[in-house]
């Protein structure tokens, strides 16, 4: 990944505080890149709405161990669609091709569904600028972001997108508009990833309003 980190990369990143809601996207491309980090030139930066953000707090923890070996994955193993089946947040990552944008998801434990290697997920009405919806009806691939926030392990999962329009599944969802299918190809695992921990407080309104499967 540290390949593509290169002068005149398109870069997305989003800056969230779990415990008040708040988030903000910023888009650019990297200008400087050096030792102690990198310049990023900013093409967009906006705020979100806190809908679906479920509220944690950083818990103090002891010094933990980071920095264990990553884990390549072929697809979605048991203990990968584990942390799926478990998990109410999810962050994805998604191009038009040329420039970069990262988002957030959220919904009840479970609102993501796994058969297989694919992922079936409910696409809620948000802010309605629609980035994420619209890159991938110009580059059908994404990239997910799962966190254990109580272990501090992360998984990534990439694959290609499929958007159904008109699924009857998706009225189970209050909310939802539309599903989102990703084929997942492949996957990394870091366990003990961050030296955080986070202790979950309460649902977002708009997400104790969803449904399951």
């Amino acid at each position: 990944m540290a390949s593509r980190l290169v002068e005149g990369a398109g870069v997305g990143i989003l800056g969230i505080d779990l415990a008040t809601r708040r988030r903000n996207r910023i888009n650019g491309r990297i200008t400087r890149i050096g030792c102690n980090g990198l310049d990023i030139a900013v093409e967009q930066s906006f705020g979100n709405c806190a809908q679906y953000i479920q509220r944690r707090e950083i818990v103090p923890t002891k010094s933990v161990a980071t920095g264990a070996p990553l884990e390549p994955l072929a697809g979605i193993d048991a203990e990968a669609r584990q942390l799926v089946a478990a998990s109410d947040t999810f962050f994805v990552a998604s191009s038009t091709g040329d420039g970069v944008d990262m988002s957030h998801r959220g919904g009840r434990p479970g609102f993501v569904r796994t058969d297989g290697d694919t992922l079936t997920i409910p696409d809620f009405s948000g802010n309605h600028y629609f980035n994420t919806l619209g890159n991938f009806l110009l580059s059908p691939r994404a990239g997910l972001l799962f966190i254990d926030f109580a272990r501090g392990g992360l998984l990534h999962l990439s694959g290609t997108v499929e958007i159904v329009w008109d699924a009857d599944e998706a009225h189970q969802f209050s909310g939802a508009e539309r599903l989102w299918r990703v084929r997942v190809s492949l996957g990394w695992r870091r366990r003990n990833a961050l030296a955080l921990r986070w202790a979950f407080r309460d649902y977002a309104p708009t997400t104790v309003r969803t449904g399951t499967w």
